[in-house]
Parts: structure tokens; C-alpha cells; sequence
């Protein structure tokens, strides 16, 4: 999107050159800018240690002595705390204030990733990926939110939202990369400590150039918080206890039953306080609850591929880290080139045409990765399928947001938007513990390939469930079955699915 300026001239005398004079930048637009490319550095730092240590996990698993179904918990324990927290993170924020917030959540980031790279246990670093997830929480929410009130004008608005959605579009594969780089050339240690050069000079500048927002009085839903958070670590341990211990030993019994138990109190906290975490009316709509579930089961999915195939190409093809984290810009870029015309498609199609679509495609991209072997290469058989599922990908996660924020009231939107979040950190939490439980369970010591086949097939189940979800949940109700609204009817299909994808097209 680009601006039109109106030069403005002096009077001149005769024989004087004529011609615009230059241009100046308002000290308020220069500190605004400055403060933007702030927020959008700490965006990138946080999106990108999502996959950061993707690539080094072979490395940390034999330098540690993690089991293989423990190492997920490099992975789970940081979105589990994310997931779990992300929702408290926001309230934090409106009543303590955006600024605050995401500074008080940086330094624990920043803290807890010089605190990793420290770790010489598998114990040590779980603990510090928990903390990672915890500070990524509390400073999250509030970015977006900065990076609205950093511009000092729309275009300037319109133009910083539009470099939010760049920033965390390409944060996966510079994760990927600079993961392979550092593990390469470093250590496997810098995939966390290159984040506190990064935090410390964020946090230095925030206060200076980032404008603080009104805070909103309230109430904290700490019961909530805790239930929803444990509840899911429950149910994650349960699953990881399963493939180290069996099904039914009592670890794995009592880590599932402790899980659903904490997840019913959270419900029931959720219908009993007065500002709860989680709005229940905004789950009882159908159509948002199975966008929701169709989100949780297609993130649950993806992370099996960077778990799996990371490892698959350092373990088996011999690839070096580098190369591992180059080997994935095609999923990425085929990602990022569908996302530039999904929005667009969602106003042309609709929304549910795109999720069919998308889960079809992933479920055969899943089940094409599970016939990986020791002879397999990556230009003949990998290749295709990662194309395959970034481009499946992409025709996902702009109708689920689309559904899931239709119809949203403007007071809620920032609630339902942290909602959305947290269906992908906690569905990739425990998608990613049950996938890699039926990995370990056929895995073979020694060798990487046996428990592949099933642990793919699993994705594709998920992916799977999330096209009949989309088919049977997301079916358009006949007209007499929709709830009477007062006043004019607005067209059923097409008024939501246009007014939810204008912010969205726009940034495209």
C-alpha cells in the first residue's frame, strides 16, 4: 500500500530554480516507525523459536541423552505454556498496560533463553523452554496491539499490519535456517542464546520509542489460567508416559485422568466466574467451535513434520543442519505464495470450499511422507510432499480465522483472536505428544525409519477428522434453524465471510 504526498513550494524569484522542496519526517512519525520496527523484531524472535531449535534437536538429543519420545518435550514445552497462558497474557495486558506487559514478558523470554543455552540436562532444558513459553505468553498479546498504536496514522497502520503478517509468515523458515546455521557453524546452545543479544537491545528501545496504551480495569481468571494449562500438560505427559511406559501404566492412567479433570474444572471455573478466560458462549457456536477444532487438528499435524522430517534428513539422508533448514523453503514458500490469494479466495469460494480442500490435501501429503525408507531421497519423494502440504496448508488457516472470527463483536475480537492462538499451541502440543507416542512406540533403537509409517498415518488421521469436521460441522444450517436476529438480516453466506477477509485482502 503506498501513500500519495503533496510536495509543497516556496515562492521563488524569477530565475530561481522551481521544485519540490524536501521532504521532512515528523519527529512523532520517526519515533513511530522506530518503535514499529521494535515490536516487529521481538514478533519475528518469538515466531521464529517456534522451529529455532527444530533443526538442532538431533544434536540436543545426543549431547542431552533425551529418549525419543522426550525430545518432544523441547517442542511441547514451550507451546504448552504459550498456549496454555496466552489468553491470561492478554487481560494482563489491558489492565497492567501493552508496554509493560510485553516488556515483563520479554525479559522472562530473553532470561529463560540465556538459561537454556546454559542447560547441560534434558530436565534443565524443559524447564527453560517452560519459561521461554511462559514470557511468550505475557508478551505476545500485546504485539499486535503495539503495532497499531506505534503508527501515527492509518497508512501507517495499515502498512505496520501489513509487515505483522510478513514478519510472522516468514518467522518459521528464518527459525529453520538460522537454527541450521547455528547449529552448523556454533553450537546448538546459540539456538537459544542468540535471543538474548536481540531482547536485550528490544527492551532498551521499547520504552523509548513505543507509546504505552489506556488500561481497561478488571479481573484475572487465575483459576482458569492454571486448570487450562495443566489440564493440557496433563494430557501431553500422559501421552509421552505411554510411549516410554506403556498405556496402561499408572504414570500414563493418572497423567490422562489428572488432565481431563483439570480440563472439566476449567469449564466449569469458566461458567462460574465473573470475567472468565474464555467466554463459553463463544465456543457454543457451532461453526466457530469446529473451525476451532479443525485449527488444533491440522497444527497437531504439521508439527509431526517438522519433528519427524528434521530429524529424518540429518538421521537418514545424512543432510547437515544447514542444508535441513533450506530443505523446508519450499513447505515455506508454498506457504507464503498460496497465502498472497487465499484471502481472496475465501470471499470468491467461501471459506468451506477451502477447508475441504485444504485437509484433502494434507491428508494426502501426510499419507505420501509416510512412505519414506532408507532409500528414499528428498528431490524424488520429500520434495513433493512438502510442496503439497504448504500449499494444503495455506488453504487452511485463512478460512479457519475467517470462520472463527465472523460475526465477532468488535469487544470480543481481541478475546476470540487470543482463542484462535491458543487452538494452535495447545492442538500442536498434544497433536505432536500423540504422534510422537505412536512414533516411539514402533521405533526401533538405533534406527529412525520404523516408527515413520505409522506416525505419518497418525497426521493424516488427524487431518482427516478435520475434513469431515469441515463436511458435516461447518454445513451451512438450513434457514429456519438460525436464531432470529432484531433488526435488518445482512446475506447469510456471503456478509460474514466479506467483512471478515477486508483487513485481510487489504494486508495481501
Amino acid at each position: 500500500m503506498s501513500t500519495t504526498t503533496h510536495p509543497t513550494t516556496e515562492p521563488t524569484s524569477p530565475g530561481q530554480h522551481t521544485g519540490p522542496a524536501p521532504t521532512t519526517v515528523s519527529p512523532a512519525a520517526r519515533r513511530g516507525a522506530i518503535g514499529l520496527g521494535v515490536v516487529l523484531v521481538a514478533q519475528l524472535m518469538l515466531v521464529l523459536d517456534g522451529t529455532v531449535v527444530n533443526v538442532a534437536l538431533p544434536h540436543i538429543r545426543t549431547d542431552l541423552g533425551f529418549t525419543p519420545a522426550g525430545l518432544s518435550w523441547v517442542l511441547n514445552a514451550y507451546t504448552l505454556a504459550f498456549g496454555g497462558l496466552l489468553l491470561l497474557g492478554g487481560r494482563l495486558g489491558d489492565v497492567f498496560g501493552r508496554l509493560r506487559t510485553f516488556e515483563i514478558g520479554l525479559a522472562v523470554f530473553t532470561v529463560a533463553s540465556l538459561l537454556g543455552g546454559l542447560a547441560t540436562s534434558p530436565a534443565w532444558l524443559v524447564a527453560a523452554r517452560t519459561l521461554q513459553g511462559v514470557g511468550a505468553a505475557l508478551a505476545a498479546p500485546s504485539v499486535l496491539a503495539l503495532v497499531t498504536t506505534s503508527a501515527p496514522d492509518q497508512a501507517a497502520r495499515n502498512r505496520g499490519l501489513a509487515l505483522f503478517t510478513a514478519v510472522s509468515s516468514a518467522g518459521a523458515s528464518i527459525g529453520l535456517l538460522l537454527g541450521g546455521v547455528l547449529t552448523s557453524y556454533v553450537s546448538w546452545h546459540w539456538t537459544l542464546f542468540v535471543n538474548v543479544p536481540i531482547g536485550a537491545v528490544v527492551l532498551v528501545l521499547a520504552r523509548r520509542f513505543v507509546t504505552e496504551t489506556p488500561r481497561v480495569p478488571g479481573r484475572f481468571d487465575v483459576v482458569g489460567a492454571v486448570t487450562a494449562t495443566l489440564g493440557s500438560v496433563g494430557i501431553v505427559y500422559g501421552f509421552i508416559s505411554a510411549a516410554d511406559r506403556g498405556w496402561t501404566a499408572p504414570a500414563t492412567l493418572v497423567s490422562f485422568a489428572l488432565g481431563v479433570l483439570l480440563v472439566a474444572a476449567f469449564v466449569r471455573a469458566e461458567s462460574r466466574v465473573a470475567s472468565p478466560l474464555l467466554p463459553l458462549g463463544l465456543v457454543r457456536n457451532r461453526t466457530r467451535a469446529g473451525a476451532l477444532v479443525i485449527m488444533a487438528l491440522v497444527v497437531g499435524a504439521q508439527f509431526s513434520t517438522f519433528f519427524l522430517v528434521t530429524q529424518y534428513l540429518q538421521l537418514v539422508l545424512g543432510f547437515s543442519p544447514v542444508a535441513t533448514g533450506a530443505a523446508f523453503l519450499p513447505l515455506s514458500l508454498a506457504i507464503f505464495a498460496t497465502s498472497r490469494v487465499s484471502a481472496r479466495l475465501v470471499a470468491t469460494v467461501g471459506p468451506r470450499v477451502m477447508l475441504l480442500v485444504g485437509t484433502l490435501g494434507l491428508t494426502a501429503s501426510f499419507v505420501w511422507l509416510s512412505g519414506i525408507s532408507t532409500t528414499t531421497t528428498y528431490a524424488g519423494h520429500l520434495l513433493g510432499a512438502l510442496v503439497l502440504n504448504g500449499v494444503s496448508a495455506a488453504l487452511v488457516f485463512m478460512p479457519v480465522t475467517v470462520v472463527v472470527l465472523g460475526g465477532v463483536d468488535r469487544s470480543q475480537a481481541g478475546t476470540v483472536s487470543g482463542l484462535l492462538q491458543t487452538a494452535q499451541q495447545l492442538g500442536g502440543a498434544v497433536g505432536l505428544a500423540a504422534i510422537v507416542s505412536v512414533y516411539a512406540s514402533r521405533s526401533v533403537p538405533g534406527q529412525f525409519v520404523p516408527g515413520v509409517e505409522p506416525a505419518f498415518r497418525t497426521s493424516a488421521a488427524f487431518t482427516l477428522v478435520g475434513l469431515l469436521v469441515a463436511a458435516f460441522v461447518l454445513r451451512p444450517r438450513p434457514a429456519r434453524d438460525a436464531e432470529p436476529q432484531p433488526g435488518p438480516q445482512p446475506e447469510p453466506a456471503r456478509e460474514p465471510v466479506a467483512v471478515a477477509t477486508a483487513d485481510a485482502a487489504e494486508a495481501c
